[in-house]
């Protein structure tokens, strides 16, 4: 599903046993993701270390303005309180 507009991104790679723990939090609450493999998409990979200043750290999150590196469900939840709340359910 793609809310790039709406502001939610989540960049992600395969294995990544934290991605797919907030992936799965985030569903849970109906959030919507506009996901991103970084091992497929260089531009994202790229997107990731300009995020988290030279590392490749995932799960990244976007919510409108504000980028989280490795955030916790809650964390991307407040974020989205703030600057998306039409994307909460």
């Amino acid at each position: 599903m793609n809310t790039q507009a709406a502001g939610i991104t989540f960049y992600w790679r395969p294995g990544c046993g934290f991605c797919a723990h907030l992936q799965r939090a985030l569903e849970k609450r109906g959030v919507p993701l506009d996901r991103h493999n970084i091992w497929e998409e260089p531009e994202s990979a790229a997107a990731v270390r300009k995020i988290a200043r030279g590392n490749e750290t995932v799960p990244t999150v976007v919510v409108g303005p504000v980028a989280m590196v490795n955030p916790s469900p809650k964390e991307v939840i407040a974020a989205m309180q703030v600057h998306t709340p039409e994307l909460l359910r």
